[in-house]
């Protein structure tokens, strides 16, 4: 891993200091939401005259390449998503389920831009797949999030552009009609876009927000259906499934609730890390059910609920609330090394069903904000 100040996670080290100049120069998000807001549309000459940057696509939980603040004016950022229907393990019993994925993750890659930027997407359904997909962005406006103009059978692709107009953090997913819309959503075909104020985060009063590291925590609730003896059904196919799947879904309960598409997919050697003294952002997104995110042994020291940046962070809270259908980001400054965990505090979602995520955080400890008086004894 590399020295986080210089290029950790998507974050780069200018990112960061112009950050801090353009916030700490007086900006208040409010005002820069309204004049980003009421940005005059551009006619397709002079869309087509902006510079055009390709965004590489990686895994979460890891963000792309960004910068916090943005240079220059608008741009059109052209993202690409392969759509791959794969057969995924999902817990430790060797549970399987036939994910369908953008990019062949779950959830798929987090996109970065800035307000007012145009999003370009390329969407591929390949030859090899056995559904129809599309893509629907809530960061979106009309043609129902661009699902109305992205559905594509196999081995068709569409390509469809949108101006990111609101700042925040969003979900995306696949809504191909009707009860296929829960269907793709609960085998993963999900995941977020972030859309930074041009300015950068603010604390809604001047101060800039800045961070060291980025994460990207996707929870996905599964519905897999058991046979007479209890056990789990496999399956030879993509959609073969979906006749199980209405009756198990209709129960409301899931079988897994996971981050990042299996059980333990953020914990031991997987878990993400911080060191002590360093900000590190969480977007955390949930497509379909209700979430209650929360640090155990640290706090969310600023933190969007409901994912609009364009509202101020609430501060110092121990666990917050993301709807579902929503995503939602916080920040916290590590300030005592060891080991945290990042939790579904539905606590029988987190440990008995697989929503928990770990940290393993490096640095010395501070005895002021706790220490050990007397170790456990007998009585």
């Amino acid at each position: 891993m590399t020295d986080v100040i210089e290029e950790t996670h998507g974050v780069s080290r200018r990112a960061i200091l112009s950050g801090t100049a353009a916030i700490g120069a007086g900006i208040v998000l409010a005002d820069m939401a309204t004049s980003q807001a009421n940005a005059a549309p551009l006619t397709q000459d002079e869309i087509a005259s902006l510079p055009r940057v390709k965004q590489e696509m990686v895994a979460p939980p890891f963000l792309p390449q960004h910068d916090q603040v943005a240079t220059g004016g608008p741009k059109v950022v052209e993202v690409r998503f392969e759509i791959e229907e794969k057969l995924m393990i999902i817990d430790d019993d060797d549970t399987e389920i036939w994910a369908l994925t953008f990019n062949g993750s779950v959830p798929g890659p987090m996109i970065v831009v800035h307000q007012d930027d145009y999003i370009e997407l390329t969407l591929v359904n390949p030859a090899s797949s056995a559904l129809e997909h599309n893509i629907d962005f809530h960061a979106s406006t009309g043609a129902m999030g661009g699902g109305e103009l992205t559905l594509i059978s196999p081995g068709e692709e569409a390509i469809f552009r949108f101006r990111a107009t609101k700042p925040g953090v969003f979900v995306y997913h696949c809504a191909p009609g009707g009860v296929m819309i829960p269907y793709h959503v609960c085998h993963g075909m999900n995941g977020a876009i972030m859309v930074l104020p041009r300015e950068g985060l603010s604390d809604g009063e001047g101060k800039a927000i800045t961070y060291d590291r980025a994460y990207f925590v996707g929870e996905q609730d599964y519905y897999v259906a058991k046979d007479e003896d209890g056990d789990y059904l496999r399956y030879d196919t993509a959609g073969e499934d979906f006749a199980d799947f209405l009756e198990t879904a209709a129960t409301l309960t899931p079988s897994h609730i996971v981050f990042n598409g299996a059980v333990g997919a953020l914990t031991g050697d997987n878990a993400l890390t911080a060191k002590v003294g360093e900000t590190v952002l969480v977007i955390h997104a949930q497509a379909n059910r209700d979430t209650r995110p929360h640090l155990i042994g640290g706090h969310g020291d600023h933190v969007w609920a409901d994912g609009s940046f364009s509202s101020s962070p609430q501060v110092g809270l121990e666990t917050w609330f993301i709807p579902g259908g929503a995503a939602g980001a916080m920040t916290y400054t590590f300030r005592q090394p060891g080991f945290y965990a990042y939790v579904n505090h539905n606590l029988i979602e987190a440990i008995m069903k697989g929503a928990a995520a770990h940290f393993q955080v490096e640095g010395e400890w501070n005895d002021d904000l706790m220490t050990q008086i007397k170790p456990p004894t007998a009585i």
